[in-house]
């Protein structure tokens, strides 16, 4: 069964009839699992509609405690076990209809790849796209130069990884509240920020966009570390880092003509949203797969194809696809300690309080700017400029500096071990590798 079979033709006119008349069925059930709501979801198969499904619950902030996936020629069946952030089942009946009507709809069956579930271009805010080499105090300068302009931030998010940077900022006129529209304006914010980016010897891998919106940011934020090739090995990694990354295994079974991809990490909400969004832009197929996790511990295993229908099939290439899912998993990894800000928002707040923590000796690893209602909620995971935990006398000190702002210390989650469920390796292994020769795979990298 190659990819030849998934319907992914835009143009033709049969394949848009097989869709219209199979709109996906949405079945959500509250009483099929003790511990989740079950949802389950029968569609015409697209390539990245897996995606967009899970982008739905995703961007509803659920958990996927369970996941199984399996396609068959034109159609495919998925069935989550989801929870709400408490770990509990969702109750709310305008949340489950939103999601009954989510995915039943046809923005789940979109005709391109690189867009997102329900997002249009927005005249209420400019979008502002960054990549470029991470450094202290690199948000801090962004944020700096904006508030020169007279740019208010409303929303971002920023992201590090692997000495890179990448930020999608939306920002208004200061004095319309509106998206800003003067050319000229634009082309000086253009300007000034790719000066910030283009320091070192790296600068030409800056890269930066102005738009009127219309992009998912964290799908966004994938593809853009992903064409900065983030995941591109930077020095040696030392033998503690080794074993709290994510591992990675990609097998091959030739029997079934199926690459298999098995994934063990520390578990975290989005987790399979961030696998999925590297796996789509790699131009990889998920026609079977299961993902269940346990005890702090998720584990993921994936039967795929490329597009054009063959599995992996160099060691070239098994690298890189090995390289982009740890890449794809560590980009939203807790690092450093996280710092959640709660205050009235005005024009400047995200300026002085970058300023704060850079003059603090902090390096910001990750952010989340909202605004909403006049109030400023940003969650920052930073850590000393060292890369040393952050002390307890450098919080203090941020608080004097903060005044009115609430600060709040969100602790990391203590190690624990994992589930018998999700550590019997040996025996997932045995039942992934049932229908495969001993002969037909190749494991490149295994599990400690």
């Amino acid at each position: 069964m190659g990819s030849s079979q998934v319907v992914d033709a835009d143009d033709d006119e049969y394949a848009k009839l097989i869709r219209k008349m199979n709109p996906p069925r949405v079945v959500i059930d509250n009483d099929a699992s003790d511990d989740a709501t079950v949802i389950q979801v029968d569609s015409v198969n697209k390539h990245g509609i897996l995606l967009e499904v899970v982008q739905v619950l995703t961007d509803l902030n659920l958990i996927v405690t369970k996941a199984y996936v399996s396609s068959d020629g034109n159609w495919f069946m998925d069935v989550f076990n989801v929870t709400d952030r408490n770990g509990n089942k969702l109750r709310d009946k305008e949340i489950l209809n939103y999601i009954q009507k989510s995915l039943e709809s046809d923005a789940c069956i979109l005709p391109s790849l690189r867009s997102s579930v329900g997002v249009k271009p927005s005249n209420e805010y400019t979008s502002i796209e960054l990549t470029g080499t991470d450094r202290p105090g690199l948000l801090s300068e962004v944020c700096a130069v904006l508030t020169d302009l007279k740019c208010n931030v409303v929303k971002a998010e920023v992201w590090t990884h692997n000495t890179r940077a990448a930020a999608v900022v939306h920002v208004t006129d200061e004095s319309t509240r509106s998206a800003i529209e003067d050319p000229k304006r634009l082309s000086t914010v253009k300007e000034l920020l790719f000066n910030i980016l283009t320091w070192d010897k790296d600068s030409r891998r800056a890269k930066m966009r102005v738009s009127m919106g219309g992009t998912h940011t964290e799908r966004r934020l994938h593809q853009m570390m992903f064409d900065d090739r983030d995941y591109e090995s930077v020095g040696l990694v030392e033998e503690g880092d080794k074993k709290s990354r994510p591992q990675v295994a990609v097998m091959d079974c030739t029997e079934k003509d199926y690459s298999i991809i098995i994934l063990r990490s520390k578990d975290r909400p989005k987790l399979l949203f961030d696998t999925l969004c590297t796996l789509t832009d790699m131009q990889y197929v998920v026609f079977h797969g299961t993902v269940k996790t346990g005890n702090s511990e998720a584990y993921q295993e994936y039967y795929i194809r490329h597009i054009d229908g063959h599995p992996v099939n160099s060691e070239a290439e098994r690298h890189r696809l090995i390289q982009c899912l740890e890449a794809a998993i560590e980009r939203r990894a807790s690092e450093g300690l996280e710092l959640e800000l709660v205050t009235e928002d005005r024009s400047g707040l995200l300026s002085d309080i970058t300023r704060i923590f850079r003059e603090n000796g902090l390096c910001i690893r990750r952010a989340e700017i909202s605004t909403k209602g006049g109030k400023a909620v940003d969650t920052f995971s930073v850590s000393e400029m060292s890369g040393s935990p952050v002390d307890a006398k450098i919080i203090d000190s941020i608080r004097r500096q903060t005044g009115q702002m609430i600060l709040r210390v969100k602790q990391s989650p203590l190690p624990s071990k994992p589930s018998e469920e999700t550590s019997t390796t040996g025996f997932l292994l045995a039942n992934f590798f049932k229908g495969c020769s001993f002969h037909s795979f190749r494991l490149i990298r295994s599990y400690s």
